[in-house]
């Protein structure tokens, strides 16, 4: 009998060894398919390394883990407590029916490994449970290190700082363990039924005492766990919506918060009953504690908060929301940083003489009027200083520079400023070897001042070209590192320290100028596990094998400037426009972060509308926010640096205790960075969106809105005045359309305003009346923010005298467009073969007079665009004037004024015309285009010489000479001036250029060009 009683020794050995292989086998598999993700987690460690913030990595890693493990194992705890009790519970004699044979072969297997089973349940569920809650790590850093605002709200008198750091994690945890706690009550049901404690198929006693002993606690602990809830359900009104503001109103605190506290109390009282209910036979108890907290909840959580806010605030609302509207302003202003704005009247005036003399008095804002768009001449800066086809622009900024002026002294002027990016599709040699050794950077920047063009019109370079060339008369600044290895949207990896050098640019003479990387940038490649767990981030096998790779070499990714501050400082809001400076020898990026909550008790959630795409505000919902902290990005070695410019913002203050490592005080940023701090946009719109109505502090009139503004109306850049019309469905199923204008964007511009010695820089926003249709666009106000560091952040409103009845930025658009000279113009210049743009219309306060200055450029339709400063348009009180130059439209518009302007052209030739007619310059003096003539010409001889001339232009504009375009231009116009002067019985002497009559003017507009309307 030995035999048989040997085999399934045999078997079971045999059985071990198939489950071992299986095992191995499906290990193996999981490890080589996660290597990609190893290699990814292990080479992200490195990056941070790079940049000497593992620190970071480690500890928001830590936090993930931390929360994970905490809340796996309590889940695992209380479920493995909770089954070990159902187990013991379990009735002894267990017999169970014919249709419970399922429940039979369970216990058959199961008896002997109930332990292992109830530990294996457990983890799982704790594992699904709690590993979600590592995502929440953001709540548990601020909870951890998160300190007081020194503010209290004025509903529950609680420090501010319990709402924005203690309440979302206390929220968070209570919210798992009422889950959590429903899980575990159905897997303890479900083993009391495994067990046999529950029988639906018996006759009576279906359920045993001893479960429900055990269920009623649990269900107990549940009812105290919503009676926490609850509790902190009242701090939460201050987030409300139901009121005419955000915030605790009139129904939150009168009606909701009674009926807050009348659910904590029946959720304790049902917690009583669920424990008093272990000695009763039967569920009553229960069952009526759950159905009186159900219509408790219905009724007084619901309905009649609905009732008093439908038939108690709604009649009276103004009256009853008062209180609740003062808390809301006051909060409002606090968390969104409007409770310091400086109200200035703007003593405006519109008398020519006085404003006159201020144009004299302010030289530095008159020189510092911004001609150059960077929107407009980004093809400019492409086409002329891109200089090969493996470099670009991709986006232009304004900063400021001290630059000698044309008097000889050096003053801080605006500039346009852009840096020449690596253009990866542009690389000639598309190998991996050209893609990623050869070609792996940028080259310096390209700087022009903002105010001033060539006598062509295009950008009057300071800092230029390949290699770079810097007009050291006119700008001191040192570029010694031009070689940008990180920018804006750069993608991919560069290898530096590589076995070949890397390339600068070609020479004159075509031979290529190397380089070779010097910096401490990038990640190591010094083993061959380096290699290969890169190779499987980039998925690039070149990266194991190539000799080119030493032991010197470096691998540059996460290029994308943005990109970095992102990774090392997620829990900060990025702004959308970064921009580069020159410092210390090489150029640097320079970005504006922000902390943010949505929980600043009874302030308005902000109007974020308008903000760019890039904004890291966009798609956020917040009520609180502070531009904390100044972001540095090394174009050359990659580094990051964070500087706390806000210290006294809790928030960052929380995320400084965390992450020291990842934060430096403002103290140790160098002189000339700061010298180039801009106050930043995306807060600034924020800002404005919501000032418009919160500059009204009294709250009846808050309430009416009868003396709110909105932020004026943006004018655009078409030549032709345009509107969004949108059509909406009224009730009656009738149709109306509502004009929806976009707002005007915040400008940076050098000012000096009245009792100032110097210009700051500053972002200027306007405003107009607040209506529903946004039919109002007058100027009430603008706003401004200082951007110099001894007055950074200040925010002052000018705001403009009542009654007085002045043209905001939409109505001077439509003047101007109106103009007949400005009309007659862009008639001319969108024929076929070029094409007009408007710039931004530029609001100036000199002194107390306002003056709007809008730049026109031309550009060729052709592959050669490049759009060029052609003229300069001017309004003052209605005042529309058109010149070649801003100095010459200003000593039109301001006769006498001797404006000091940064241009090189300076003599008026043009066709246009003064608002009087008379076409003068301040002298009185009559400056025209003349055509030579001998008086003795017919009509259809000027017609002929018109058509000669406009056929000269046509051709000069296919080859792009526009300055030549333009004469022949002129010449053509005087033409038909003195031939449309003799059909009307003139002279046809030589005659002062005119706008042409309105026949000749819709001819023009009918014909193709101007040569074949003359020749037909």
């Amino acid at each position: 009998m030995r035999v048989p009683t040997d085999m399934p020794k045999s078997r079971r050995v045999v059985s071990r060894g198939r489950v071992v292989v299986i095992a191995i086998v499906a290990i193996a598999f999981i490890f080589i398919i996660s290597l990609r993700g190893v290699a990814g987690f292990w080479t992200d460690y490195l990056w941070f390394d790079s940049l000497g913030l593992s620190s970071v990595f480690t500890g928001v890693l830590g936090a993930k883990i931390a929360l994970g493990a905490i809340f796996t194992g309590a889940f695992f705890l209380l479920a493995f407590a909770s089954l070990t009790v159902a187990d013991r519970l379990a009735p002894k004699n267990r017999e169970f029916g014919p249709d419970e044979e399922l429940l039979s072969r369970y216990h058959a297997v199961v008896e002997r490994r109930a332990t292992l089973v109830r530990v294996i349940v457990s983890l799982v569920l704790g594992f699904i449970a709690g590993a979600g809650m590592s995502s929440e790590w953001n709540q548990w850093v601020l909870f951890r290190n998160g300190g007081s605002f020194g503010v209290n709200d004025q509903t529950f008198n609680t420090d501010v700082g319990f709402y924005v750091f203690k309440l979302p994690f206390y929220s968070t945890v209570v919210n798992w363990l009422f889950a959590s706690g429903v899980i575990i009550l159905l897997a303890t049901i479900v083993a009391h039924y495994l067990n046999g404690g529950i029988r639906l198929q018996a006759t009576s006693k279906r359920v045993t005492p001893q479960v429900k002993a055990h269920v009623s606690v649990i269900l107990g602990l549940l009812a105290l766990v919503k009676a926490a809830d609850y509790w902190l359900q009242r701090y939460a009104l201050t987030y409300s919506t139901r009121g005419t503001v955000d915030g605790a109103t009139y129904t939150d605190v009168k009606a909701q918060l009674p009926a807050i506290y009348l659910l904590l109390f029946i959720a304790l009282l049902s917690f009583c009953l669920f424990i008093y209910n272990i000695r009763r036979r039967g569920w009553t108890l229960p069952v009526v504690a759950v159905g009186l907290w159900a219509l408790v909840s219905v009724v007084a959580g619901v309905a009649y908060p609905s009732f008093i806010q439908r038939f108690q605030v709604e009649p009276e609302e103004s009256t009853k929301e008062t209180p609740y509207i003062e808390h809301n302003i006051a909060a409002t202003r606090a968390a969104l940083g409007l409770d310091a704005v400086d109200t200035v009247p703007f003593l405006y005036t519109q008398d020519k003489a006085i404003a006159t003399k201020n144009v004299d008095d302010n030289p530095g804002t008159i020189r510092n009027i911004r001609l150059l768009d960077p929107a407009i001449v980004n093809p400019t800066f492409q086409r002329l200083q891109s200089q090969y086809a493996f470099y670009r622009f991709n986006e232009l900024d304004v900063d400021r520079y001290p630059i000698r002026t044309p008097n000889g002294e050096i003053a801080n002027t605006q500039v346009v400023i852009g840096t020449r990016d690596l253009n990866v599709s542009g690389i000639p040699q598309q190998s991996w070897e050209g893609a990623h050794l050869a070609y792996t950077h940028g080259y310096g920047v390209a700087l022009a001042p903002a105010n001033a063009t060539t006598t062509q019109g295009r950008p009057d370079f300071l800092v230029r070209d390949v290699p770079l060339v810097i007009d050291k008369a006119k700008i001191d600044v040192n570029l010694e590192t031009p070689q940008t290895y990180y920018g804006e949207n750069l993608s991919g990896y560069a290898i530096t320290n590589a076995g070949r050098e890397e390339v600068d640019y070609v020479q004159v003479d075509g031979q290529t100028k190397f380089t070779k990387y010097s910096g401490s940038g990038g990640v190591k490649i010094d083993s061959f596990l380096r290699k290969a767990a890169l190779g499987l981030r980039f998925s690039d096998w070149n990266l194991v094998v190539s000799n080119y790779l030493t032991s010197d070499s470096r691998i540059v990714f996460q290029r994308d400037v943005r990109q970095r501050v992102e990774t090392v400082a997620p829990f900060l809001h990025f702004d959308a426009d970064p921009y580069p400076v020159i410092s210390g020898g090489r150029v640097v990026y320079i970005f504006d972060a922000y902390t943010t909550t949505d929980r600043y008790p009874n302030a308005q959630r902000a109007d974020a509308s308008g903000l760019p795409g890039g904004s890291g505000l966009q798609g956020e919902r917040f009520n609180y926010i502070r531009n904390s902290v100044k972001g540095v990005v090394d174009t050359y070695d990659g580094t990051v640096k964070l500087y706390i410019v806000n210290p006294d913002d809790p928030i960052i203050a929380a995320y400084a205790k965390a992450f020291p490592a990842l934060f430096s005080n403002v103290d140790e940023m160098s002189t000339d960075l700061k010298d180039h701090w801009r106050y930043p946009e995306d807060m600034f719109r924020v800002q404005t969106n919501m000032f418009g109505r919160y500059h009204i502090g009294e709250p009846a009139a808050f309430y009416e809105k009868t003396s709110s503004w909105s932020v004026a109306q943006d004018p655009g850049s078409s030549v032709n005045t345009a509107s969004t019309i949108t059509t909406t469905i009224l009730p009656n199923g009738q149709t109306s359309l509502r004009v929806s204008e976009a707002r005007i964007e915040p400008k940076y511009m050098l000012l000096r305003f009245p009792g100032q010695k110097l210009e700051s820089f500053v972002l200027l926003r306007p405003f107009v009346p607040y209506s529903e249709d946004d039919s109002k666009k007058t100027l009430t106000s603008f706003m401004v923010a200082d951007s110099e560091q001894a007055t950074y952040g200040k925010l002052t409103v000018y705001e403009m005298p009542s009654g007085t009845n002045i043209d905001g930025p939409s109505i001077v658009n439509s003047n101007i467009l109106a103009s007949p000279q400005v009309a007659q113009q862009l008639t001319l210049l969108n024929q076929q073969g070029s094409r007009a743009h408007l710039g931004s219309l530029m609001l100036v306060p000199v002194n107390n007079s306002i003056v709007y200055v809008r730049p026109l450029y031309v550009s060729s339709d052709n592959n050669t665009q490049i759009p060029e400063l052609k003229k300069v348009i001017a309004v003052f009180g209605g005042e529309v004037v058109m010149r070649d130059t801003l100095r010459d439209a200003l000593r039109v518009l301001f006769p006498g004024a001797n404006p000091q302007t940064f241009e090189s052209g300076t003599i008026i030739q043009d066709n246009t015309v003064a608002p009087d007619g008379s076409g003068g310059d301040p002298s009185g003096s009559t400056t025209t285009t003349t055509v030579p003539s001998t008086g003795n010409e017919t009509k259809d001889q000027l017609i002929d010489s018109a058509a000669k001339a406009l056929v000269d232009a046509d051709v000069a504009l296919r080859n792009g000479d526009l300055a030549t375009y333009q004469s022949k231009i002129r010449e053509a116009q005087a033409l038909l001036a003195q031939a449309q002067a003799m059909s009307d019985g003139a002279t046809g002497a030589a005659t002062p250029t005119s706008a042409p009559s309105a026949t000749t003017t819709s001819l023009l507009q009918r014909s193709a060009t101007p040569a074949s309307f003359l020749l037909r």
